[in-house]
């Protein structure tokens, strides 16, 4: 039960709940391209930017091998679901199933290049994110929460939108070259302007855990990750 366990558990169960249903959901939903006046972009840049600001609550609060474990935990997890996923596709609908076979094959059945390339872009991103992240928060000393959460922002999702558009997209040859890029950079200047736009959420989330937590816990966790980010 909840009220057995500590705050620090608490927070991390709630954080990574966040985490992994915005990260599935975005692998789910990410082979759906939607087009935006001359823009194309893949409709998984709606949870994405949730994924990159629990991002940056875990690194706050449980440092390097908070983000690390959780990014390869959600990765499996990702690959279980489609896992399930082909299964299901394999499995034929009755006859008075209101989804048919085409129908769940169309919205489900991506392809290997697209899960392939989402998994790579996936870990590559959050991987940098950590390190960016404690690059700047050593640099200014546990100040500026902005800066550290925008920059690690800024160079992870770069990696995350031209990695997954090259192999998903470009490498079996569904997208031009003109394409390629017209789709990576809107994807990325999509996710970059709602992370900039998210940052106040960055301060409001502090100041939620930090009420939950206590000053006194809070430091304590502060302290565990920056000694983990030392030491790691």
């Amino acid at each position: 039960m909840l009220h057995n366990i500590t705050k620090r558990e608490k927070l991390l169960i709630v954080l990574s709940g966040i985490f992994i249903t915005n990260a599935v959901l975005g692998e789910l939903i990410g082979g759906k391209l939607i087009q935006l006046g001359p823009f194309s972009m893949s409709i998984g840049v709606i949870p994405w930017p949730i994924v990159f600001l629990t991002t940056d609550l875990i690194n706050e609060y449980f440092g390097k091998s908070g983000v690390r474990r959780l990014t390869f935990l959600t990765a499996i997890l990702i690959t279980y679901a489609f896992v399930i996923l082909y299964l299901s596709i394999g499995i034929p609908a009755a006859g008075f199933s209101p989804v048919g076979d085409k129908e769940f094959e169309i919205v489900f059945g991506q392809s290997l290049w697209i899960i392939v390339g989402s998994l790579a872009a996936f870990l590559a991103s959050q991987l940098i994110d950590v390190i960016v992240f404690w690059f700047f928060r050593k640099k200014t000393g546990g100040k500026m929460i902005w800066l550290r959460a925008t920059g690690s922002t800024v160079v992870s999702q770069f990696i995350d939108s031209f990695v997954i558009t090259f192999i998903a997209f470009w490498i079996p040859e569904k997208l031009n070259f003109t394409e390629f890029i017209n789709l990576a950079t809107t994807n990325y200047s999509y996710k970059l302007i709602i992370a900039i736009l998210l940052t106040p959420l960055i301060y409001l989330g502090h100041n939620i855990i930090e009420s939950f937590l206590g000053e006194e816990e809070k430091e304590k966790l502060i302290n565990n990750a920056l000694k983990d980010s030392i030491n790691k």
